[in-house]
C-alpha cells in the first residue's frame, strides 16, 4: 500500500459539524469517517457503471424468447427447497 497523501478539505461549517458528530458516534476519527465515506461513494459509482455496462450488453430479444418458450420439465422429487432455506427466505422477505 502506498503511503497516504494529505488533502486539505474545505467543508461548510454545518457539514463539518455533522461529520464531527457522526464520526464521534461511529467511534472513528474525522479522517477515517471521511475516508470511508469517499470509499463508499466510489464503490456506489463503480456499481452503477458495472450495471450500466451489463444493461448495454443485454439482448432483450433473446431474453423475451427464453421467457416465452414452452415446455421444460416439471419439478421432480428432490427439487424442493430445503426447509432451512425456506425459513430463511421467509424471514428475509416476510
Amino acid at each position: 500500500m502506498k503511503a497516504p497523501s494529505t488533502y486539505p478539505l474545505r467543508l461548510p461549517r454545518s457539514l463539518r459539524a455533522a461529520v464531527e458528530r457522526a464520526s464521534k458516534e461511529d467511534g472513528t476519527s474525522i479522517n477515517q469517517f471521511v475516508t470511508m465515506a469517499v470509499a463508499e461513494k466510489l464503490s456506489a459509482l463503480d456499481a452503477v457503471a458495472f450495471f450500466e455496462a451489463r444493461r448495454n450488453r443485454a439482448d432483450l430479444k433473446a431474453f423475451d424468447a427464453i421467457m416465452s418458450r414452452k415446455g421444460g420439465q416439471s419439478p421432480t422429487t428432490g427439487d424442493e427447497r430445503r426447509e432451512s432455506l425456506r425459513r430463511k427466505s421467509e424471514r428475509k422477505h416476510g
